[in-house]
């Protein structure tokens, strides 16, 4: 094998013009022989047992080539690579371009990483935001736990109101018939949750137990194709009727919910908490904004192949992220009336912004040479351990050594641009109004800068029949 070309191309990509030479050629088609005799009759042999000579007189010279050429071609596409120092990303495109005794030649066309210029990565602006609880906040998470501490109450000396919790049987019909998805029994359903079509709960408002009667509802015009804009009617019958009871907010509710002895303990901890939980949040915020602005700030001639490959791993996320909840992908398609080609297309713009920020941590690594001790892989490690309530050795036989040193070095990356970055208040960020010959245009961002988790998925649909899912 030798490289007789690189040429360099437009979008981070190269041509390779590769040479096969007549000794390597032919040992791949004493290979092709080896391998196809088997399935080659001639008259006089047992099959299997022909000459590979007269196999090639009835033939042709070339009946093993296009095998021999399968064997071969990608050991040598690989050893041009590797003496070009190429970082391929993605597939070659490859164009046979010549073949016969003395060889064969090919041409594979393939993208490249990306040579990356950094722009601002230290001291860059961004808002922050300031953290504050109030009494009223404090109040509102006692009453989410108080809600989970609730118990149900039935009610029968009156119908429907907004807030309960009404035990139906309900049976979709369109034109007369019914359809699938339409139909459940003894369904709970909180009025006023919106987790229905919209007017199916407002119509259930003054009912009372027992009672049956016909709903009508028109389907919107984005539902799944069989019932977009649809006008249907679904038979209801209100089995039982129930509210939520809250506890009282006392000494004796904060025994029953935490370890605290009065209310006043509960509430100083609860204050405490959600100090915690936005000051976390108002950080990963301003850290994300930070690595946006890094990320934007690169001059990268970005290969299409790289964007197309993280689309179609968020497309993959997506499609696992649906079947984890049980629901069959190709059933989800079909009941929401999205296509791959569409969720590929639509995906293309966040990958193309998760492309930069890879390229862009990747770059900030190698400017500052950072790299990852065994002390920072055994630390990373031992967090990993106490994440997931595990042993050490054993998280180790999930992680491999490459993998953690890697999240190590990015995490020192993203850390390095974080650190030195400024925090101001969201109304003292300064923008720059676009050049009239150059319309500013709003690029696609990645959802947030990756340490050592992946890209979630997109929003999860409603689990149930079709009346929940037309949300």
């Amino acid at each position: 094998m030798s490289v007789k070309s690189c040429e360099k191309l437009e979008k981070s990509t190269v041509a390779l013009t590769v040479e096969v030479s007549a000794a390597d050629f032919e040992a791949a088609v004493e290979k092709a022989y080896r391998k196809q005799r088997g399935s080659i009759r001639m008259p006089g042999f047992r099959p299997g047992k022909a000459p590979r000579k007269m196999i090639e007189n009835m033939y042709g010279a070339g009946v093993f080539y296009e095998e021999a050429v399968n064997i071969a071609l990608p050991d040598a596409y690989s050893g041009a690579v590797k003496e070009s120092e190429l970082h391929v990303v993605g597939y070659p495109q490859v164009e046979l371009l010549e073949v016969g005794k003395e060889g064969f030649s090919f041409k594979a066309t393939v993208a490249v990483y990306p040579e990356v210029t950094l722009g601002q990565y230290k001291g860059v602006e961004a808002p922050r935001a300031e953290v504050n609880v109030t009494g009223e906040d404090v109040d509102a998470r006692l009453k989410e736990m108080a809600e989970r501490d609730s118990r149900m109450v039935s009610v029968e000396d009156r119908p429907v109101e907004n807030g309960d919790i009404v035990n139906i049987d309900f049976e979709g019909f369109l034109n007369g018939e019914p359809f699938d998805g339409g139909k459940s029994d003894s369904f709970d359903l909180e009025i006023g949750s919106g987790s229905f079509v919209p007017g199916f709960e407002e119509q259930l408002v003054g009912m009372n137990a027992g009672e049956e009667k016909d709903i009508d509802i028109t389907f919107p015009e984005d539902y799944h194709a069989d019932l977009a804009g649809k006008a249907v009617v679904f038979h209801v019958k209100a089995n039982s009727i129930k509210v939520r009871e809250l506890p009282a907010l006392d000494d004796e509710f904060a025994k029953d919910v935490s370890e605290f002895d009065t209310l006043d303990e509960l509430k100083n901890d609860v204050r405490e908490k959600l100090v915690k939980e936005r000051e976390d949040a108002a950080r990963r915020a301003f850290e994300d904004i930070v690595m946006s602005k890094v990320a934007e700030g690169i001059q990268a001639d970005i290969p299409d192949a790289m964007v197309e490959d993280q689309a179609q791993r968020f497309v993959d996320n997506f499609r696992m992220q649906i079947q984890s909840q049980g629901i069959p992908y190709d059933q989800y398609m079909k009941m929401t009336g999205m296509d791959e080609e569409k969720l590929l297309a639509d995906a293309k713009g966040p990958a193309l912004g998760q492309v930069r920020m890879e390229l862009a941590i990747n770059a900030i690594v190698k400017a500052e040479n950072l790299e990852a001790s065994d002390e920072d892989v055994e630390a990373e490690y031992a967090k990993m351990a106490s994440q997931y309530n595990m042993d050490v050795e054993n998280v180790k036989k999930y992680m491999d050594d490459a993998v953690v040193r890697e999240q190590v070095v990015r995490t020192k990356a993203i850390d390095l641009a974080v650190a030195s970055a400024v925090a101001v208040k969201p109304e003292d960020i300064k923008t720059e109004e676009p050049k009239a010959e150059e319309p500013a245009a709003e690029e696609p961002k990645p959802e947030k800068p990756k340490r050592t988790r992946k890209k979630k998925a997109e929003p999860k649909p409603e689990e149930g029949s079709a009346a929940e899912d037309a949300q």
